[in-house]
C-alpha cells in the first residue's frame, strides 16, 4: 500500500482533472496584471466575499504579513490568540515586516471574546504600543481545527469598529469552518476588513492563497506583495487550479471532517491516551499519556507507513484531506485499534 500520510493536509498533489485544468489555462504576464486567469480567480474570490479587491498570493504567510503591513505602523501592537500562525509558524514575519508586536490570548481555550478584546486594547498613553489590529484564525490549526462562533465574532467586530482597529481573518481552513458550520462567503465578507483564504490545504491546490478587501485597506497590496518578492509572471496555470479547486472540491471537506471524526472517536478508547481534543473538521489532536513515549508511537505508525506529526509535549496530530482514502481510512482505523 501507498504511504499514508496525515501529518498536514497540505501534501496532496493534483488530480489528472485539476492538472489537465492547468495545462489549458490562458496565462499571460500578471506583473503586468495581464494574465487572464490570474484576474479570473481575483475577481471570482472577491465576489464570493462581497469585497472590492482580491490578490493572488504564493503563499499563506504572505498573505498575511500583507495584510499585517496593510493595517498596521512600525511600533502597533496585535491582538491575537496565543497559538496564532501569524506569531508561531511566520518566522517573526510580524515583527520583522511591519516592526509590530502582538498581545497574546490565552483565554477561552483560544476563542477570546469581545470582551477580552477590549481588555486587550493599549490605553492611548504615547508610552504604550498602539492597538491597532485584532487578527483570528479559523479553524484554529493548534486549536484541533476549531471553529468560531460566527455570533462572538461579529460582537468582536463591534468592538473593532467602536475602537477604530483592523479586523483580519487568517483563514487558511475557512473553507473547512463554512463548510462544518454551513456559513457564507458573504458573511465573512461583511464581517472583516481583510480576509487570507488557501487553496493549497483541504482544497487540493499545489500552491496558492488569495487575500481579500475593500479597495481602501488594498490600495497598496500588490506593492507590498512586490516588496515580499511575491510577484509572479505567468501564474495563471496555479490559478486555473484555484478555480477548479473552488468549483468542485469544496463540499467534499465534508469526508475530510467525517474520517477525522472516526479517528478521534477510536483514540478516544485506548488506553494510551490521556485526551483527545474535540474534532469539528478536519485536524485530530491528541494527547499520550506520559509514561506513553511519543517517539515509540510515531514509530509503530510509521512502520505501518502511516505517517503522523509531533506538536511536543507528548502531543500529536493528525489531518485527514483529499488524498487520504476509504482504504487508507480503513487501514487507520484498524492499526490504531491495535498499537495498545
Amino acid at each position: 500500500m501507498n504511504v499514508i500520510d496525515l501529518r498536514s493536509d497540505t501534501v496532496t498533489k493534483p488530480t489528472k482533472e485539476m492538472l489537465e485544468t492547468m495545462m489549458l489555462a490562458n496565462v499571460g504576464d500578471d506583473v503586468f496584471r495581464e494574465d487572464t486567469t490570474v484576474n479570473l480567480l481575483e475577481k471570482h474570490i472577491a465576489k464570493m466575499f462581497n469585497k472590492d479587491m482580491a490578490l493572488f498570493f504564493p503563499s499563506g504567510t504572505m498573505a498575511n504579513q500583507t495584510a499585517i503591513k496593510l493595517h498596521t505602523q512600525p511600533g502597533d501592537q496585535i491582538i491575537c490568540d496565543k497559538y496564532a500562525h501569524i506569531f508561531n509558524y511566520e518566522s517573526g514575519g510580524a515583527s520583522f515586516n511591519s516592526g509590530v508586536s502582538c498581545n497574546l490570548l490565552d483565554v477561552n481555550n483560544g476563542f477570546f471574546t469581545a470582551k477580552d478584546v477590549e481588555n486587550a486594547i493599549n490605553p492611548s498613553a504615547y508610552y504604550y504600543s498602539k492597538t491597532s489590529l485584532v487578527e483570528i484564525e479559523n479553524t484554529a490549526n493548534r486549536r484541533g481545527g476549531s471553529c468560531w462562533d460566527f455570533n462572538e465574532i461579529k460582537k468582536i467586530k463591534a468592538v473593532c469598529t467602536k475602537n477604530n482597529l483592523g479586523f483580519h481573518l487568517d483563514g487558511a481552513r475557512l473553507w473547512n469552518a463554512l463548510v462544518a458550520k454551513k456559513e457564507t462567503t458573504e458573511q465573512y465578507g461583511e464581517v472583516f476588513d481583510t480576509i487570507s483564504v488557501c487553496l493549497s490545504k483541504g482544497l487540493g491546490c499545489p500552491i496558492g492563497s488569495v487575500l481579500v478587501g475593500d479597495a481602501k485597506i488594498m490600495e497598496n497590496a500588490i506593492r507590498v506583495r512586490k516588496i515580499f518578492g511575491g510577484n509572479m509572471r505567468q501564474a495563471g496555470y496555479l490559478a486555473a487550479a484555484g478555480m477548479y479547486a473552488l468549483n468542485n472540491n469544496v463540499e467534499r471537506l465534508a469526508q475530510d471532517h467525517e474520517k477525522a471524526k472516526n479517528i478521534a472517536d477510536v483514540l478516544s478508547k485506548l488506553s494510551i491516551i490521556k485526551s483527545v481534543e474535540p474534532t469539528e473538521t478536519n485536524i485530530v489532536i491528541f494527547e499520550l499519556n506520559a509514561d506513553v513515549s511519543e517517539d515509540d508511537f510515531v514509530q509503530k505508525l510509521a512502520a505501518k507507513n502511516i505517517h503522523i506529526i509531533s506538536m511536543g509535549g507528548n502531543k500529536l496530530r493528525m489531518v485527514t484531506h483529499l488524498d487520504y482514502t476509504d482504504v487508507m481510512h480503513e487501514k487507520v482505523l484498524i492499526t490504531l485499534n491495535k498499537i495498545v
